[in-house]
């Protein structure tokens, strides 16, 4: 008895003995990569002054804390755009000495100048004098894989050289159906202060910028969201060559081609690009677009959805010419639009107080027909009738794209839509739940929307 106890004895000893193989191996990795990228996080604090509305002339001092990563020997360092705001200058704070107790600021601290910013991908770049500092290199965000591995790091709630592993939840994840944007996700711990922070794979290579977080408490819920160095590389050398970022554009704008959007507009095709705007007096008004257009190629590149088209005409050179194939109803036409530089609208919708006549319970709005009084205080639309939505009602069905308030329904399934006597008129005969489409203006555009009725 007391041998075969001896022998277990030694069994457990020589198994708790045995080394982890694989599982040793990636912790060495992660500690050593984890000491290589330290030094190239840095922390960047903000201060500027933004006015308190546009009817007071006051202004109050708005600070904040995000992460950059140096990108060059000398100085370069990438960061979000919602972390410098509007500064033109910034405090950059180098990372203290690898397993220093205590490191001074006053010796870390060094002035950067803000060379540009790009609010659409959310990426700035700054510039601090200084030589031989350790940074990052780009790598291939478009080879990543979901469920490989990465690690964030940057200074969470300033919280410095704080680093976390996660995995790649999506590669290319979209906030809102169309957008423009795609960013990778991960469940890596992100928090406030990550931001502009980097995303790299255990090749040590720079593959994303975290940007931001989904949750309902503030904190980390595991959907952290990085832009893709694809995105973020293009508009860092933009900003170093030009100081600005410039973007084509045509003045059209494109929406993926649904089933429900296909019979709502009694379209014969069921996918592709259908054109839900065209800017008065633009390229693409000049070259003949219309509202309902279908795209089949852009310089021979067939198109299967809207943000496909917007990159490709964005990375096109102002003034080139592109090629783009169209069918509009049975015939196919070649249109020739000019790229020229995107430009930014931002236009504001006042609130109104409405009474319970105006509302439009299927659509769970309040809405207003459009009137020569409401058109005076409005920016110029489109089209002058339509219904103001001035309002929303809760408990509305969960929508894929919802209405929101200042948007102008300018039609219902084709028929155009003057008086909210019209609009519950059209919608008695459809069954509830059903769908329908509507073509609204919103920001100045008009787009298609499937909504399905209460």
């Amino acid at each position: 008895m007391r041998l075969l106890s001896a022998l277990l004895l030694l069994q457990t000893l020589a198994f708790a003995q045995k080394p982890a193989g694989p599982l040793t191996g990636l912790n060495d990795q992660l500690v050593a990569l984890s000491g290589q990228l330290h030094p190239a996080i840095v922390l960047i604090r903000s201060e500027s002054f933004e006015p308190v509305s546009r009817e007071v002339s006051l202004a109050v001092r708005q600070t904040g804390t995000g992460s950059g990563v140096i990108l060059s020997e000398d100085g370069y360092i990438v960061t979000n755009a919602h972390v410098v705001g509007k500064s033109m200058t910034v405090e950059v704070l180098l990372a203290p000495p690898i397993g220093a107790r205590s490191s001074p600021e006053r010796s870390r601290l060094l002035e950067g100048r803000v060379l540009g910013r790009d609010t659409e991908a959310d990426i700035a770049l700054v510039k601090v004098d200084a030589h031989g500092l350790r940074f990052l290199e780009w790598g291939d965000s478009e080879a990543l894989q979901q469920g490989q591995l990465v690690l964030a790091m940057g200074n969470p709630r300033g919280l410095e050289n704080s680093v976390t592993m996660g995995i790649i939840s999506s590669t290319q994840r979209q906030m809102k159906p169309d957008d423009r944007m795609v960013y990778i996700q991960t469940d890596a711990a992100i928090n406030p202060g990550n931001s502009g922070g980097a995303l790299v794979d255990l090749n040590g290579k720079l593959i994303g910028i975290n940007t931001m977080i989904l949750s309902q408490s503030g904190g980390n819920e595991g959907l952290g969201f990085a832009v893709p160095a694809r995105i973020a590389n293009p508009v860092v050398e933009q900003i170093r060559k030009d100081g600005k970022v410039t973007r084509g554009d045509i003045g059209v704008t494109a929406q993926t081609l649904t089933y429900g959007i296909a019979q709502g507009l009694g379209l014969k095709r069921e996918s592709g690009v259908v054109i839900a705007d065209v800017e008065p007096k633009s390229t693409g008004d000049i070259a003949g677009f219309q509202t309902g257009d279908i795209i089949l190629s852009v310089d021979g590149r067939p198109m299967e959805t809207a943000r496909q088209f917007h990159v490709f005409i964005y990375r096109k050179p102002v003034a080139s010419l592109i090629n783009v194939e169209i069918l509009r109803g049975e015939q196919t036409l070649k249109l020739q639009p000019i790229v020229v530089d995107q430009t930014e609208k931002s236009p504001n919708f006042g609130r109104l107080a409405l009474s319970e006549e105006n509302l439009v319970r299927r659509l769970r709005i309040l809405g207003v027909p459009l009137d020569d009084s409401l058109l005076k205080e409005m920016p110029p639309l489109r089209k002058n009738y339509g219904i103001l939505v001035a309002g929303l009602v809760p408990g509305a069905l969960i929508q894929e794209e919802g209405l929101l308030p200042g948007d102008i329904i300018h039609a219902l399934n084709g028929k155009p839509i003057a008086t909210l006597q019209e609009l519950k008129s059209f919608m008695a005969p459809i069954k509830s739940r059903e769908e329908v489409v509507l073509q609204i203006e919103r920001e100045g555009k008009t787009r298609f929307i499937e909504y399905r009725l209460e």
